[in-house]
């Protein structure tokens, strides 16, 4: 069975050409958004997708550009199409999305709460969810912001999908090494790290060795991209939009 993945976004948190990194995942006759960022629903409406046809969400961590459209899609489902989508969410996660997040926007005042709009289903971090029975994720904490939960995917074994992350070569090597991962979907700044470091940067990635590199295609990038083509190694950068068969 293959899995086919389609960014709906690509860029950074401040990217206003490539919009938030969400992306959809289709296995078998299941649809599911990765992350819910602010631009989601526009980058939806681009692709002639509502939420109806959105058949779950997960969200690997808590900032704006990674949930901020889960507002929208909540009442869109709710008062447009009667339906509940399932929310795929980390358990350590969900009592923050609602209570920080979500609440102020969708609670009318009568004892509203997240299920009144999502089917949600908490995920254990490192254990195997089955989503279908052809997609399966584990959620992993790898470290992005201090003190801020973040967690990336591994994805039926063979494919790692990051969230936002610091660059940890140690954790590739392993993940090439011992789980034999065919894929790796990996967000990268494109400009040098800052005081504080909460990406890989690209001259990190670049010091990867090169059979991890042939491994990588990079997302979350800034509006600057095209200056970078051909500047990747033998890393690539993922395309908007652009439907990849990545088992």
């Amino acid at each position: 069975m293959s899995i086919q993945i389609q960014m709906i976004g690509t860029g950074s948190a401040f990217s206003k050409k490539y919009f938030n990194n969400n992306a959809l995942v289709y296995a078998d006759d299941f649809t599911l958004l990765i992350d819910c960022g602010i631009t989601a629903p526009m980058a939806l409406h681009q692709l002639n997708k509502t939420v109806q046809e959105i058949d779950g969400i997960l969200i690997t961590h808590l900032h704006a550009d990674h949930v901020g459209g889960l507002e929208e899609l909540a009442f869109q489902a709710k008062y447009l199409y009667n339906i509940k989508p399932k929310l795929f969410i980390c358990s350590k996660l969900l009592p923050i999305l609602w209570e920080n997040s979500l609440k102020a926007g969708l609670s009318d005042g009568r004892g509203n709460k997240l299920e009144d709009f999502f089917e949600v289903i908490p995920i254990i971090e490192n254990e195997n969810t089955m989503i279908t029975p052809s997609l399966n994720i584990e959620m992993i904490q790898t470290k992005h912001i201090p003190n801020k939960l973040s967690y990336s995917l591994f994805i039926n074994d063979h494919i790692f999908y990051s969230a936002d992350m610091q660059f940890d070569p140690d954790l590739l090597a392993q993940i090439h090494k011992e789980r034999h991962c065919k894929t790796i979907l990996h967000d990268c700044s494109l400009e040098e790290p800052g005081k504080v470091e909460v990406h890989a940067s690209l001259s990190q990635l670049l010091t990867l060795p090169e059979q991890i590199q042939n491994k990588i295609l990079l997302m979350h990038y800034g509006d600057n991209m095209e200056e970078f083509i051909e500047k990747t190694g033998s890393m690539s950068f993922i395309e908007q939009q652009k439907k990849y068969t990545i088992i």
